[in-house]
């Protein structure tokens, strides 16, 4: 079956410049007396990563294929061109049939406004539970108490990417705890290394990527229960001296204040092209790194990924707990709740989630490092021939003892965006930790309120 694709090449969406792809489709025609169903989707796809074109042909297509009674029309974007699409579609109240989203954090919307179709019922019918991770269909681990979506991995939202070629130049190895690593700096910076790169353009990385974990370490796993349960307050001590340990990291150089400028594809080239030691990211950002099967081509090539490492962030001198992580459910595709149960439309849109859900589609995206720990328990990971980093991913669970939560999965939007800011803003000095905590502190109590 042959395709066609629609390019639409740059739109301004949000103000951001994007590329979307929409699928024409030459299909089949169906079985007598059987309509076709067209399915909405919208779609999180980075085309800059490895192997995202592949995902289009080996996710996509392939499905079609097999089912030539649906017809797809695919909405593509990525970051917050994404999000803000997401958050029009809720406020309009015309929700595509299927669209990607997160357990809770920047889908909180979708998930609080009861806009995703409660998937228990499908699930158990389907008996998916006996191939799945018990924590994938956690109700309780999703925004609105109920399984919105099926998660396709368990998601470690930090990793500590280790460049030892950079640091064998500088003769150094990977830092221990926080005192090493600040001792690095000037060793680096006289052999025009960085030492830790960051995309903190975008506010919500630093606030996913490092303080989650910050705050996890200084406040002792459950920090965020005590904060809702109303027993502690984001202007305590813990709080605070968790915001204050971001302003040592820009004093003390181990993070540069350039790092804010930096967007999120940039900073890969960065750490590939050796401009600093450490890189620090979600597990997912191994797939950027990868070999692109369509071309052949690798950001960091098989041979050199031997010399990168993964682990987490050092320990923190005085800090609750260390070698810990901070993780949460991996994303995920939710049906529209407007779609009638029972209906033809329901059993479409709930073989396409399947689908992309399925051990087909996890092992593919395995394979391309757009995962590293699967939701699914039927797949072997020893299966498979994976490059060196990927190798490093699937170990990253060895490298940590506990896992605290994720702010923006913990807390809704409006307690989060001041949180984001207010990183950015310490590191630019133009707020200091106990005013951001005091900022924070009113928007909690204002959405305390409005519950």
């Amino acid at each position: 079956m042959k395709k066609h694709y629609r390019f639409i090449s740059p739109v301004l969406i949000f103000g951001m410049s994007v590329l979307i792809i929409l699928a024409d489709c030459s299909r089949k025609a169906a079985p007598a007396g059987e309509g076709v169903i067209e399915l909405q989707v919208l779609n999180y796809l980075d085309m800059t990563a490895a192997n995202s074109v592949n995902e289009i042909t080996e996710v996509w297509e392939t499905f079609e294929k097999a089912n030539p009674d649906i017809k797809i029309v695919r909405e593509d974007l990525f970051n917050d061109p994404y999000h803000n699409k997401a958050e029009a579609y809720a406020a309009s109240g015309q929700m595509p049939d299927l669209i990607y989203a997160w357990p809770s954090g920047r889908s909180t919307t979708l998930h609080t406004q009861r806009l995703l179709k409660d998937l228990g019922p499908l699930v158990q019918r389907d008996g998916l539970a006996a191939v799945m991770a018990p924590g994938a269909l956690d109700p309780n681990a999703q925004g609105a108490g109920y399984l919105g979506i099926l998660p396709r991995a368990m998601t470690s939202s930090h990793a500590f990417y280790i460049n030892n070629e950079v640091l064998r130049d500088a003769g150094l190895t990977p830092a221990k705890t926080y005192a090493e690593l600040k001792a690095q700096v000037p060793v680096l910076r006289a052999k025009g290394y960085d030492t830790v790169l960051m995309a903190n353009q975008d506010t919500w990385v630093m606030q996913s990527c490092l303080f989650s974990v910050i705050a996890g370490r200084v406040g002792g796993e459950g920090w965020e229960q005590r904060i809702l349960s109303g027993e502690a307050k984001f202007t305590d001590s813990d709080f605070v001296r968790a915001l204050d340990f971001v302003k040592t990291l820009y004093d003390d150089g181990v993070i540069s204040q350039a790092t804010i400028t930096t967007d999120y594809g940039s900073v890969i080239g960065q750490f590939a092209t050796n401009q600093g030691a450490y890189l620090i990211d979600g597990d997912w950002r191994i797939g950027a790194f990868l070999t692109d099967q369509s071309t052949g081509q690798a950001v960091i090539t098989p041979e050199r990924q031997q010399n990168f490492q993964i682990s987490v962030f050092p320990d923190i001198e005085g800090a609750k707990i260390n070698k810990s992580t901070s993780g949460v459910l991996g994303t995920g595709f939710g049906i529209s709740a407007a779609i009638p149960a029972g209906s033809a439309r329901e059993e479409a849109a709930w073989r396409l989630l399947k689908w992309l859900s399925g051990k087909e589609v996890q092992s593919w995206m395995l394979q391309a490092g757009a995962i590293t720990t699967p939701a699914r328990t039927d797949i072997d990971v020893s299966n498979f021939d994976l490059e060196p980093l990927q190798k490093a991913g699937s170990a990253l669970a060895t490298q940590y003892n506990i896992t605290t939560v994720v702010i923006d999965a913990a807390f809704h939007s409006d307690v989060h965006t001041p949180i984001n800011d207010g990183l950015q803003e310490i590191g630019i000095g133009s707020r200091t930790p106990a005013q951001v905590a005091q900022n924070v502190q009113r928007a909690y109590d204002t959405w305390q309120a409005s519950q």
